[in-house]
């Protein structure tokens, strides 16, 4: 047995069983499902279970966050559920079965550009740090580290090698590999077809301004001539392009014997694709691309940009769970490729330390509530760091109201962001360190907006979640623990154990075979197969609540807080009370043992309904339990719950 089989056995049951499982497979952090009806999965009781630390749809998979044990929990997962693992290209090919035309287009893009998120980090970090030796004027009188120092001077030049590679060349043989890559057709060609945008043999994309229109070289065929422009640094042409030499392949595949297919496909597909790209596609993809960074650049700077500030700075976290976040990369490569930087990332900078801030607020109020702080901390930090990922989808959309308190920062520092047209020279770099990819200029406004987006958050959510009592449940079951502890140092007797309140057979919930107690909706415990028709109270407690008419339940609520609900029978609401008979109300006090209900059990046979007596842990107080079951039981001797 493995060290997660009894969690995987109930990840199985609220998933909807094996027969709801389409695919499955895990990444670093996730276990990552396709689900044949996504409504059978009981979200509350997965986020319940201690293992989990959250779960999330997104691109038509539902995922469940593990955490860095996910290899482990995946492999004893399989073997209790008897289904095969497959890859995650595979789960993400199911899962478009449960995808909208805008979603697949969405995770299209998210799936190219993904791969490119490492050398777009990089690429920030080297330009950033760049901008701190080159353009800072830290020593005064204009004064710069290269200017001051042959060294950095050096430094600066060499590390521009890195910077060009990655952002004017790098972008589009990128993503024509990238492309290729995804859609399963042949990479190289992808990359020869990227280098074909990017050739020295044509003109620079950031010389076609300033070059005269009769000065621009051309490729001459007699009949007509073609402009020899480069695409550096462009995303629409590449990604056109790219999808036109897939295309191709595939048709040429087709149709093409495959005695002869080493030579013919690979020929023409990379031969008509790049003809494609340089005589249509790229320059309607320039001006495509020019079009929506010019649109967006109007928004973002003109008269409303404190507006459009507001509205991104708020929705940008939300676009991040419906995965149409991943247009902005495009929209951010595209506006500095035009515009020499763009001022939509330090506004995604901000939102992702929002979230972090709300998260370091809910780990203040639960500081003493260790569960909670194992998914805390962790996804602070790396939200801090810019991966918001499991901020999110662990710990605000979990309780939703720091969720909102990070986009109303967000929202705030977008309006700052915006009025001093706060910009970044690169993408990439995220969370707090994205103040390295900020143009020097922007650098104070940004720190103001920083500040911001780290009170902001965190104050709201604080006052939010003390109003709510939030950490104040750890607080009282610490404070139960200490009078615990004090009554048993002055030899007073404290209950420990609740016994059973009817004589018969313990079971497990699952056993009742119903779907509310069983799913463990209402709470974890355990039932009795009945051998007598009278429940007794199972220990010291107050009546909390009595089902008038029907009379055939009884609430509970120990003196350690501990409620427990004792319903007798299935379903037996509606018999309206007949053959129970209740001998307690609301607020009164009972011992251990006092009569609590009689049930005729012949009657509620003769109705139709299974007479089994159902004990559930309606509010557990934070106190760790142990239930008892599989064995015989008699009521008012044998212990069913210790705690």
């Amino acid at each position: 047995m493995g060290k997660y089989t009894e969690d995987a056995k109930l990840m199985l049951k609220h998933i909807g069983g094996r027969e709801n499982i389409g695919a499955v497979s895990h990444c670093m952090t996730r276990m990552r499902f396709v689900l044949n009806d996504e409504s059978k999965a009981d979200i509350k009781a997965l986020e319940a279970m201690k293992v989990v630390k959250g779960t999330f749809t997104q691109a038509g998979q539902f995922q469940v966050i593990i955490g860095n044990t996910v290899a482990d929990f995946y492999n004893d997962f399989i073997a209790v559920a008897g289904v095969s693992g497959v890859s995650k290209e595979q789960v993400k090919s199911a899962a478009k079965q449960n995808q909208n035309v805008v979603q697949r287009i969405m995770t299209a893009i998210a799936e190219i550009f993904a791969p490119l998120i490492p050398a777009l980090i990089v690429g920030g970090l080297i330009l950033g740090f760049r901008n701190v030796i080159d353009s800072m004027e830290v020593f005064g009188n204009q004064q710069t580290l290269v200017s001051l120092s042959q060294f950095w001077a050096g430094v600066d030049h060499f590390l521009w090698l890195i910077g060009e590679a990655i952002f004017h060349v790098g972008i589009p043989v990128g993503i024509c590999w990238s492309v290729t890559k995804k859609m399963g057709t042949t990479q190289i060609l992808g990359i020869i077809l990227g280098l074909t945008l990017v050739s020295p043999q044509l003109l620079n994309a950031y010389s076609v301004a300033g070059t005269a229109a009769a000065d621009i070289p051309q490729w001459n065929f007699g009949f007509i001539s073609v402009n020899m422009i480069g695409y550096q640094a462009q995303v629409i042409p590449a990604i056109l392009a790219a999808f036109t030499l897939v295309y191709l392949e595939k048709f040429f595949r087709k149709i093409t014997p495959s005695v002869i297919s080493m030579i013919v496909v690979p020929f023409f597909s990379l031969l008509l694709a790049v003809m494609a790209a340089h005589f249509i596609l790229g320059p309607i993809g320039w001006k495509v691309g020019s079009a929506i960074s010019t649109v967006v650049y109007a928004g973002i700077s003109g008269q409303f940009r404190v507006l459009f500030g507001a509205i991104f700075g708020f929705l940008y976290a939300p676009l991040v769970i419906t995965g149409l976040h991943h247009m902005s990369n495009a929209i951010d490569l595209q506006l500095i490729s035009d515009f020499k930087g763009t001022m939509l990332w330090p506004m995604i900078a901000l939102s992702n330390i929002a979230q972090g801030s709300a998260v370091l607020a809910m780990s203040v109020l639960q500081k003493k509530d260790a569960d909670a702080q194992e998914v805390n901390i962790p996804s602070m930090i790396s939200c801090y760091l810019g991966v918001t990922e499991p901020a999110m989808f662990g710990v605000n959309l979990k309780y939703r109201f720091p969720f909102l308190c990070g986009m109303i920062g967000s929202s705030i520092a977008g309006i700052l962001a915006t009025s001093m047209m706060v910009t970044a020279n690169a993408i990439g770099v995220g969370g707090i360190p994205g103040i390295l990819s900020i143009q020097t200029k922007s650098i104070a406004g940004f720190a103001l907006c920083m500040a911001v987006v780290i009170v902001v958050p965190f104050t709201l959510t604080y006052i939010v979640g003390k109003r709510k009592g939030i950490g104040q449940n750890t607080a009282n079951a610490e404070e139960t623990a200490e009078v615990i502890e004090e009554k048993t140092a002055a030899n007073d007797t404290v209950v420990s154990a609740a016994k059973a309140p009817v004589s018969g057979k313990a079971i497990t919930l699952e056993e009742v075979n119903d779907g509310v107690f069983s799913s463990g909706a209402l709470g974890e415990g355990l039932a009795v197969i009945p051998e007598e028709g009278t429940v007794y109270a199972p220990a010291d407690a107050e009546v909390s609540t009595v089902i008038e008419g029907s009379n055939h339940a009884v609430g509970l609520t120990l003196s350690n807080g501990l409620e427990i609900l004792i319903h007798i029978g299935i379903d037996t609401v509606a018999m309206n009370g007949e053959g129970f008979t209740c001998f307690v109300k609301e607020g009164d006090k009972v011992k251990a043992g006092d009569r609590l209900i009689d049930f005729d059990r012949q009657k509620i046979k003769a109705a139709g309904y299974p007479d089994t007596v159902i004990i559930v842990m309606t509010e557990t107080n934070d106190l760790e339990t142990k239930i008892e079951t599989g064995m015989p039981v008699k009521h008012g001797e044998t212990e069913i719950i210790r705690w």
